[in-house]
């Protein structure tokens, strides 16, 4: 069940990654810590941002965007190496935001599906709000 999560556990995983998110990302998050959205590809279910805030908030995030980018770039072949991943189909596929060409540390608006079996990364929204919540 998604819920707010204050801005401080979203720049704590941006020092992690060492990337900004997006405005639309942040801001969609900040209200409903996961949840799940629909694309043309399939049905993600979010990632949270950590929520240290006490136990059963740390109980709800533990699969949280920076553990599962982090397992994604270590354990996937063919996972771009600079992409974050923000949320699964439960089928090896995952959402995806790429960094900005000419900023590494900036996450572009635009939206990726990856796909585990292919490696390809292909759009599926130009920004994190055109996807409807599911």
């Amino acid at each position: 069940m998604p819920f707010p999560v204050d801005s401080k556990w979203i720049t704590k995983t941006e020092n992690k990654l060492g990337v900004r998110f997006p405005a639309s990302f942040v801001a969609a998050m900040s209200e409903m810590n996961g949840g799940s959205v629909r694309t043309r590809i399939d049905d993600f279910n979010l990632f949270p941002f950590l929520d240290a805030s006490d136990r059963k908030r740390i109980q709800r995030t533990c699969g949280s965007i920076d553990r599962e980018t982090t397992t994604a770039r270590k354990d996937w072949t063919g996972f771009p190496p600079d992409a974050v991943a923000i949320g699964a189909n439960g089928g090896g596929d995952l959402l995806v935001l790429i960094p900005m060409p000419d900023e590494s540390d900036s996450l572009q608006h635009s939206v990726y599906w990856w796909d585990h079996e292919t490696g390809d990364v292909e759009l599926v929204a130009d920004d994190f709000g055109d996807l409807p919540k599911t």
